[in-house]
């Protein structure tokens, strides 16, 4: 028995979940950008699409390019800090 929320099996692959409910965890807006997305990769209008400087900096959850800028952002921080730490603690360890 298929569970409530499945959708049929389409052997031609044009088949994608219009229904935000088949999508758990995300409501409103965030479902509706979702589906767009979905429906553009459909159809082969998935190529590079320009947002404004908010809609970049935005900060969402999930597998989103917005998450994936500030996952590197974050890293090169956390990187630089990690370097700046390391090098402050060999230089007081060579003055002691």
């Amino acid at each position: 028995m298929a569970p409530a929320n499945s959708v049929p099996f389409d052997p031609s692959g044009d088949s994608a979940p219009t229904n935000p409910n088949l999508l758990p965890g995300l409501g409103g807006p965030e479902a509706q950008a979702t589906l767009q997305t979905t429906e553009r990769l459909a159809t082969g209008d998935g190529g590079p699409q320009p947002v404004s400087q908010e809609e970049l900096n935005a900060w969402r959850r999930g597998f989103t390019p917005q998450a994936e800028i500030w996952n590197g952002r974050l890293a090169m921080l956390g990187l630089s800090i990690g370097l700046t730490v390391l090098l402050v603690a060999r230089l007081a360890s060579h003055h002691g």
